[in-house]
């Protein structure tokens, strides 16, 4: 099947999903108000084969040393998976599957599979990272841009300046979660092997949540959604005027170094997050 723009339905939801686009969510709609950032830095897509941060783009498998491209230096950052185009392998009124070879510069031969599953009220987003040949490490999850403030309906990106539509658009999302503990973040924005007592943002930050990863975003007079998943990882970013992210993940940035997860034969990597949404 080709790679061109995918739209499901649910309801009154709409998710738009781009597997020309690293197979990335372009746009989920509610009632017509677009929830996802647009513009440059847009939509949310999957962070595979690692999720944040490589150190100096270097990571280890047993003696032996890869080097990822430095695409955020000094560092490699979020995978390769969201600059290459993603094959579409089934679609239905509100599923998508997409698949993505592992190809260089990744050095291991791999599939990723997700799956996006549009329900009235909830998007379930699952990533599958098989190998059929030799055993590697790695990561995965999602990195989507929620806009900072509601439009009215438009579609249109929020922004700060007051454009509140209907209900109160215009009034900040806040961002509520209990985290066991915080990643200690260096100056080179990679955690440093320490956990301290959950700080109050604006956060470029890795929490530990071991029960799961359980987010709430409050849009006031808007919209309430819940970004949950059994991951135990998730970084949260707000110093963006326009946008805020919640990000589940399976390790912590830097994680193919220091909390590997191992993709075999035998046991492909599995990670799942649903995005549930209730009107206030």
């Amino acid at each position: 099947m080709s790679n061109e723009p995918i739209t499901l339905t649910a309801g009154d939801a709409e998710a738009t999903v781009l597997p020309g686009n690293g197979g990335r969510i372009g746009g989920l709609r509610v009632g017509g108000t677009e929830l996802l950032r647009q513009g440059e830095r847009y939509g949310c897509f999957p962070m595979v084969p690692w999720c944040g941060r490589i150190r100096d783009g270097r990571f280890s498998d047993g003696a032996v040393v890869h080097r990822m491209p430095l695409n955020s230096p000094p560092h490699a950052i979020h995978g390769t998976a969201r600059d290459a185009a993603w094959r579409t392998a089934r679609v239905t009124a509100d599923e998508a599957v997409l698949t993505y070879d592992l190809t260089d510069p990744w050095p291991y031969t791999g599939r990723v599979t997700q799956v996006v599953a549009l329900a009235e009220d909830a998007l379930t987003l699952t990533l599958a990272v098989e190998t059929y040949d030799s055993s590697f490490p790695a990561q995965a999850g999602w990195h989507p841009w929620f806009n900072r403030t509601l439009g009215g309906g438009n579609g249109q990106s929020g922004s700060n300046d007051g454009d509140s539509g209907s209900g109160g658009g215009g009034a900040d999302v806040s961002i509520a979660f209990d985290p066991a503990w915080q990643e200690e973040r260096g100056d080179d924005h990679l955690p440093t092997g320490n956990r301290v007592e959950p700080k109050p943002g604006p956060w470029d930050d890795c929490f530990g949540m071991p029960d799961g990863v359980d987010v709430t975003l409050t849009w006031p007079g808007r919209l309430e959604l819940k970004v949950t998943s059994r991951e135990q990882w998730v970084v949260v970013y707000d110093e963006q005027e326009a946008a805020v992210c919640v990000e589940p993940q399976t390790g912590p940035p830097n994680g193919l170094n220091t909390l590997p997860r191992l993709v075999t034969p035998l046991e492909p990597l599995e990670a799942t997050t649903t995005w549930a949404w209730r009107r206030l």
